[in-house]
């Protein structure tokens, strides 16, 4: 149909679905699986898939139920500016980790791609992981982040979901190819882990996208609750099954062995990761710059009443930069830090903040299947965020950074290089 408002906008779909997938973060799939064991990491997959799914189209709901068209005013009107300053606070925490997680990659991923090159020895700089950070900061993010206008980094949505679509099938080439070659662990194959509860943070952290919904929703043609219902689950249901194909590929081919960062695990001389790892490099330098205007737009809306000059817009992204490169180059792990941004950051603005604004806002009897729905997710989301937190803490994740994996080391090398294991 094309008429107004009954049809799905492809480039708002677009933008959400990239927003959805963010290969930095989706490339932690695997770990989750991991910690979770894998039969239960992919029910609790689609669990968090639905949740999400459901959580956005509420969020939306509640926002026009008490006339509010912003995140922000949403938690303003419903638990007023000490709920604004909460919101305000994950809505900067969120961004901000993603930035050091994406400075993380970066180092450890471009490291292995000028590896490949001839004459790049041991001793050369381009594969020192704090050079490359550096390097990526001064060359390109950070003169990316000073752009005022977000619109004019509008191109690298659809660039990165594309370089998503290219790595999924690198992962799903190498698990056919490489899966039966590689030892399978003690317990691959186990149900359930203890560390299952971290696996849901990570979960959450690769499929938050609620701080840019409203922005979407006002952008739709016809903003009503069905074009964006529809909207939601076309962007859900794919981000879902791209999610499930890349955590499944990635465990089955590593299994207990599996990284925070699944490129971490392919053997250096593997010249198809390495082409892999270079697409990933440039999706999270490309990324970068929008998770620097999140941030930057909360600090804004906080300090400065919402408005920026020349001058402070310059020296905040400075800072914001400088202060996630710091620790980027001081911390090199990124499970831990995917687990403790899912736990802190993306479960409560996936299952808490959407479901307690309905619940406060909405005016429906307890009996209602929304109050009920919203009340289990909310508890779910508590119960999450505080386990999740214990046990990162008590039961913190091994990280074997920059190691190369003892799978590679046998003679054959030319099992890393060929599309087809040999025979």
């Amino acid at each position: 149909s094309n008429q107004r408002g009954t049809e799905i906008s492809s480039k708002n779909l677009e933008r959400f679905l990239s927003n959805l997938l963010f290969v930095s973060l989706f490339t932690g799939l695997p770990y989750s699986m991991k910690q979770a064991g894998f039969p239960l990491g992919i029910l609790l997959l689609l669990c968090v898939a639905y949740i999400t799914d459901y959580s956005i189209i509420l969020l939306i709901k509640t926002g026009n139920l008490s006339g509010t068209n912003t995140y922000q005013a949403l938690v303003n009107k419903a638990y007023g500016f000490a709920g604004y300053l909460i919101l305000s606070t994950l809505q900067f925490l969120y961004p901000f980790v993603a930035m050091i997680s994406y400075n993380i990659i970066a180092g450890d991923t471009l490291t292995k791609v000028f590896q490949r090159i001839l004459g790049v020895g041991p001793d050369n700089l381009l594969i020192d992981r704090h050079v490359i950070i550096v390097c990526v900061t001064v060359i390109f993010t950070l003169p990316l982040s000073l752009y005022r206008d977000i619109s004019k980094l509008g191109k690298v949505s659809f660039i990165s979901l594309i370089l998503t679509i290219v790595i999924l099938v690198i992962v799903i080439i190498r698990a056919a190819t490489l899966g039966s070659y590689i030892p399978k662990t003690e317990n691959a194959w186990v149900f359930a882990r203890s560390n299952a509860v971290q696996a849901i943070g990570v979960m959450s952290f690769a499929f938050i996208c609620h701080h840019n919904s409203f922005l979407i929703y006002v952008s739709l043609e016809e903003p009503t609750l069905s074009n964006w219902t529809r909207i939601t689950h076309a962007s859900v249901l794919f981000a879902v099954f791209i999610s499930v194909v890349f955590a499944a590929c990635g465990y089955v081919t590593f299994t207990g062995d599996t990284e925070g960062d699944i490129f971490e695990n392919y053997c250096r001389d593997d010249d198809l990761a390495t082409f892999g790892r270079f697409c990933y490099g440039i999706t999270v330098i490309l990324t970068f710059p929008i998770e620097c205007f999140v941030t930057r737009e909360v600090i804004a809306n906080v300090f400065f009443g919402g408005n920026l000059t020349t001058i402070p817009h310059a020296a905040v992204t400075v800072i914001v930069v400088a202060v996630a490169t710091s620790i980027s180059l001081v911390h090199d792990c990124l499970g831990i830090v995917l687990e403790l941004n899912g736990v802190f950051s993306a479960t409560p603005l996936v299952f808490i903040i959407p479901t307690a604004c309905y619940l406060k806002l909405s005016g429906e009897r307890w009996t209602h299947p929304d109050n009920l729905i919203s009340t289990s997710i909310l508890a779910v989301g508590v119960l999450v965020m505080t386990a999740g937190f214990v046990m990162s803490i008590l039961y913190p994740q091994e990280c074997s950074h920059g190691k190369e994996m003892l799978y590679c080391f046998p003679g054959n090398t030319s099992l890393y290089n060929s599309t087809v294991p040999p025979s």
